[in-house]
C-alpha cells in the first residue's frame, strides 16, 4: 500500500462534529485528514430537516458580552479559541433555516483552513494493521486512529409487518398540496413526525400520529430530542378536537386496501390493547435515523446498541470492541441517551473537545489542562466552583454528563469539562496521577424532574429558608465528593430564577460549610 495516503488521525465526515475534531487536531499539530462524501461541509443539512427549519436555538440578543455565557443560548456555533466565525452573525432568526447552517459550516472550514477532502465517499474500512479506508475510486487512506463523525445517516425502520408500504420521512414530498383531503398516518413520536404533521394541518383531512408509550415533551423532560414547542401545533388540533389525533399504541401491520389506500392495524395502549384496523390514504414513517456500520469489515465492525441504532462506546467514546476507533457527534448520544445533549451540536461540540483532550493525554503525553489551588483553602475551592458554575457553557449545555473536577491532595488541581464517567475510570486507572479523593461539579436537574409538571406551582415548593437545594427540579449545581472511587457526600446548590448562584447566604456559605465538613477531616489531605 505504498500509494496510500497515511495520517495519524482520519476523521470521517465534515459535518459539525468532524469539523470540530479537525479544528482541535490542527491546533495540536497532529497529522490528520477529514474525508467528506459530499462536495461541501455539512451535506446532511442540505436535505434535513425536510421542512428546512432548525430547532436548535439561535439567540442573538442575550444582554451578555461574555462569549462563554453567550454560548449558553447559541446552540449552533462550533468552538474555537478565536471565537469565530459564530453562527449568531449569520441570521437573527431564533429558529434558523437549514441553509444558514450549510453556509456557516463551509465558512468555519475555510476560515480555519481545515484539512478536508471533499467528494470522497468511503466504501470499505478494514484493519489489517492500521485502519484502511478505501473510497469509491479506489484511493486508500491509512491511519493509526479513526474518528467516525458520520452521524446517523440511515433511516431507522421499525419491525412492522408491511412497513415497506410506508413512505419514509427522508423521501416523502413536503408539498402540502399533495395531501389535500387525505387521511394521513404518521408513524413516530419525535420532532420529525410532528414537523411533518404541522406541515399538513392546513391541507390533510385527518392526521394521526402513532407510537408506543406516552408522549414526551421537551419542556418537561429537558431532553431537546423530545417534542419541542415549535413543533407542537398539532397537539392543539388534537385536544381541541379538530379531526387530528395521537394514537398511543403499537402499529402492528400495514396492508394495501385497493389502489389508493391502506388498512393499518393499531394496538391501543389506553384501551387495554384493543386492536383496531383504520384506513388511510397515505402512511409516513418518521421513526428516526441510525448509524450505518455496513462499510466496516467484519473484523473491525463496531458493536451496536440501543436497537442497533448507535455504536456501543466506552466512556472515552471509543468502540467497545475495536480499539482506536472513536466516535464524535450525534452518534455519541449512546452514552447519555435521552438524558443529556450529546446528540446535538450544543452538546457534542464539548464532547469533541473532551475527546481531543483524552486522546492528547493518552497518546501524546499532554496532561488535561488544569490549574492549582492552594492546599487547605476551602474558601478558594468554593470561589472556584462558584465562578465556574456562573459562567460555564459546557456544564450548562451537557448537564449531568460533563463536569469539572477538583483532584484533592497536597496540591489540589481544578480540571474543567471532563466527562464524569471518564473521570471515574481515569482516576481509577491512574491517568491523573495518584488521586485518593476528588470533587465533581455538574449542573443537573433535580431527581425525577421529568415526572413533574414544570408549570405546577405546587411541585417542589420550598421555603425561603431552605438552602439545601435538594428539592430543586430546575437546573442547579451539584458538588459531590468521591473517595476511593465511591460517592461519599453530595451538596446541591439551590436553584435560582436567573441562574446566578452567587448569593453569600443562599449559595456560597452552604457550599463552604459542606466542603469544610468534608475536607477538613484528619484523614483527608488537601
Amino acid at each position: 500500500m505504498s500509494d496510500a495516503i497515511s495520517v495519524e488521525y482520519l476523521v470521517l465526515g465534515a459535518g459539525p462534529a468532524g469539523l470540530q475534531a479537525g479544528y482541535y487536531l490542527k491546533q495540536a499539530g497532529r497529522s490528520h485528514l477529514i474525508l467528506e462524501a459530499g462536495e461541501s461541509a455539512g451535506t446532511f443539512f442540505t436535505r434535513f430537516p425536510r421542512h428546512r427549519q432548525l430547532i436548535s436555538i439561535n439567540k442573538v440578543h442575550t444582554g451578555w458580552s461574555d462569549p462563554e455565557l453567550r454560548l449558553r443560548n447559541d446552540w449552533n456555533s462550533l468552538l474555537s479559541a478565536e471565537n469565530e466565525p459564530l453562527f449568531t452573525s449569520y441570521t437573527p432568526r431564533y429558529f434558523p433555516a437549514a441553509e444558514d447552517m450549510v453556509r456557516y459550516l463551509a465558512d468555519f472550514a475555510e476560515v480555519h483552513g481545515l484539512h478536508v477532502r471533499y467528494g470522497t465517499r468511503i466504501s470499505r474500512i478494514s484493519r489489517p494493521d492500521e485502519f484502511e479506508a478505501v473510497d469509491e475510486n479506489g484511493t486508500v487512506f491509512r491511519a493509526r486512529r479513526l474518528i467516525v463523525a458520520t452521524g446517523v445517516s440511515k433511516p431507522y425502520i421499525p419491525d412492522i409487518d408491511g412497513i415497506q408500504h410506508a413512505e419514509l420521512y427522508t423521501e416523502v414530498t413536503v408539498d402540502p398540496a399533495e395531501f389535500i383531503d387525505k387521511r394521513v398516518l404518521i408513524i413516530g413520536r419525535g420532532n420529525s413526525a410532528f414537523e411533518t404533521a404541522d406541515n399538513l394541518i392546513e391541507t390533510a383531512a385527518v392526521i394521526h400520529v402513532a407510537g408506543p408509550g406516552s408522549l414526551r415533551l421537551a419542556w418537561q423532560t429537558h431532553f431537546v430530542g423530545h417534542v419541542r414547542a415549535v413543533n407542537n401545533n398539532f397537539l392543539d388540533t388534537y385536544q381541541l378536537k379538530s379531526q387530528n389525533a395521537l394514537l398511543d399504541g403499537h402499529v402492528l401491520g400495514i396492508r394495501p386496501d385497493g389502489e389508493d389506500g391502506y388498512l393499518v392495524r393499531v394496538s391501543f395502549s389506553r384501551v387495554a390493547e384493543v386492536v383496531k384496523e383504520l384506513r388511510y390514504d397515505r402512511v409516513i414513517a418518521a421513526t428516526g435515523f441510525r448509524f450505518d456500520a455496513s462499510i466496516f469489515d467484519e473484523d473491525c465492525r463496531p458493536e451496536l446498541t440501543i436497537k442497533d441504532r448507535f455504536p456501543a462506546q466506552t466512556a472515552a467514546w471509543e468502540s467497545v470492541n475495536v480499539p482506536g476507533l472513536h466516535f464524535a457527534g450525534t452518534i455519541t448520544q449512546a452514552r447519555d441517551f435521552k438524558r443529556s445533549t450529546s446528540g446535538f451540536i450544543h452538546g457534542f461540540r464539548y464532547g469533541v473537545k473532551a475527546l481531543h483532550r483524552i486522546l492528547e493525554q493518552r497518546h501524546h503525553g499532554v496532561p488535561w489542562p488544569s490549574h492549582e489551588l492552594a492546599p487547605g483553602e476551602v474558601t478558594e475551592i468554593t470561589d472556584a466552583v462558584i465562578e465556574r458554575v456562573n459562567r460555564t457553557s459546557a456544564l450548562w449545555q451537557v448537564f449531568g454528563y460533563l463536569g469539572d473536577a477538583v483532584l484533592l491532595g497536597d496540591a489540589p488541581r481544578y480540571l474543567e469539562e471532563v466527562p464524569v464517567d471518564h473521570l471515574h475510570e481515569a482516576v481509577a486507572a491512574g491517568e491523573f496521577g495518584e488521586v485518593e479523593s476528588y470533587l465533581t461539579i455538574t449542573l443537573e436537574y433535580g431527581e425525577d424532574h421529568d415526572l413533574v409538571n414544570p408549570f405546577d406551582i405546587s411541585a417542589g415548593r420550598t421555603s425561603q429558608e431552605d438552602t439545601s437545594g435538594l428539592d430543586g427540579r430546575y437546573l442547579h449545581p451539584v458538588v459531590r465528593l468521591f473517595r476511593g472511587g465511591d460517592l461519599e457526600a453530595e451538596h446541591h446548590i439551590t436553584e435560582n430564577l436567573e441562574n446566578e448562584w452567587d448569593s453569600e447566604r443562599v449559595h456560597r456559605a452552604p457550599l463552604r460549610e459542606f466542603l469544610r465538613a468534608q475536607l477538613e477531616r484528619p484523614r483527608v489531605s488537601l
